[in-house]
């Protein structure tokens, strides 16, 4: 239940982007690169944001405890587009002036806040696994009925083709999958063509579990009632044999989610999917790699933090539903 919690709030927190984060993913602020976290703090009964000055010398900032900006909440900033296409400016909180930022994970090396890039990158590094589990699933759970429900030479080949996918190294085909696309394309379309490769290769080890359930369930006495009254095969395999597998799948489908997140997470890291200035979990925790970023600007990992609290909370999630289709638990 808490890991169900836990994604209700991250899905919602990415739907609303826009609004809940003070700053676009890309604006950048020559005077504040690597500015550490800055947090409104309460005076009388008003939030107040103090003022950080940059030191001569190396991404140095001194905090001004007595010039400081009232926060607003509900402020008019950058615009943007909730849920794609209603054009919004209103934001959840912000000073409305620039020389008081609202910085609450800091700033990366271009003066961008990494709390807005981490709200933004939440959209693609979320919605990746979903849209990866629906498609690469929904294609398992078809090729492995019509296998388990037909058998014979068809399974056969089937189940070889499912064999040779599993059996190369999932990182390898996936960078080899990237790699053979032309360069220079739009990180839409780079969205897109990692949720193909995820799905191309997540689909065989579901076909292969759904192909053994057909194979028990072909024989069951609603199948042959079904195949006496002269139904299609088409209409028994998803009417019939497939609706009986959609527990296991549930379960399979939440444990498998983190999986995509981490491919997509894995392939920017590698510099080979989301593209700047787009943000994405992989690409925004690619900054981090520098050691003395990490010793210095220990902020920059704020996205590995979120990565982390995301696939314990599917794993959660998974487990618990795993507990209570467990009819020898129940």
């Amino acid at each position: 239940m808490t890991g169900g919690v836990i994604l209700i709030f991250l899905y919602a927190v990415a739907i609303f982007a826009g609004f809940i984060a003070p700053y676009r993913y890309d604006q950048i602020n020559d005077e504040s690169f690597f500015h550490p976290p800055v947090w409104p703090r309460l005076e009388g009964f008003h939030w107040v944001v103090p003022r950080s000055d940059q030191l001569p010398g190396d991404f140095a900032y001194q905090e001004d405890a007595h010039d400081t900006q009232p926060l607003h909440f509900f402020i008019h900033g950058p615009e943007y587009k909730l849920l794609g296409f209603i054009p919004l400016s209103i934001h959840l909180f912000g000073t409305g002036n620039d020389n008081y930022p609202v910085y609450l994970f800091g700033a990366d090396q271009f003066g961008r806040d990494i709390f807005s890039r981490l709200i933004y990158g939440s959209q693609v590094s979320l919605s990746i696994g979903i849209v990866g589990i629906l498609l690469s699933f929904s294609l398992g759970m078809i090729v492995g009925g019509i296998s388990g429900y037909f058998a014979g030479a068809a399974d056969t080949v089937i189940m070889r083709l499912c064999e040779l996918i599993m059996s190369i190294p999932a990182l390898y085909l996936i960078i080899s999958l990237r790699n053979a696309f032309p360069p220079g394309m739009s990180s839409s379309q780079v969205y897109a063509m990692i949720v193909i490769i995820l799905s191309f290769i997540g689909w065989a080890s579901m076909a292969r579990v759904i192909r053994g359930m057909a194979l028990a369930l072909r024989e069951q006495q609603y199948i042959l009632a079904a195949r006496a009254l002269g139904q299609s095969h088409l209409w028994i395999i998803c009417r019939h044999i497939l609706p009986n597998t959609f527990s296991y799948v549930i379960v399979a489908a939440t444990l498998s989610v983190p999986y995509y997140i981490l491919g997509e997470v894995v392939l920017s890291f590698l510099g080979v999917g989301i593209q700047e200035p787009q943000a994405s979990w992989g690409l925004m925790l690619n900054d981090a790699r520098n050691t003395e970023y990490m010793q210095r600007f220990p902020w920059l990992l704020a996205p590995g933090a979120a990565i982390f609290v995301t696939v314990l909370a599917f794993n959660f999630l998974g487990d618990g539903l795993r507990d209570a289709a467990d009819t020898k638990q129940n």
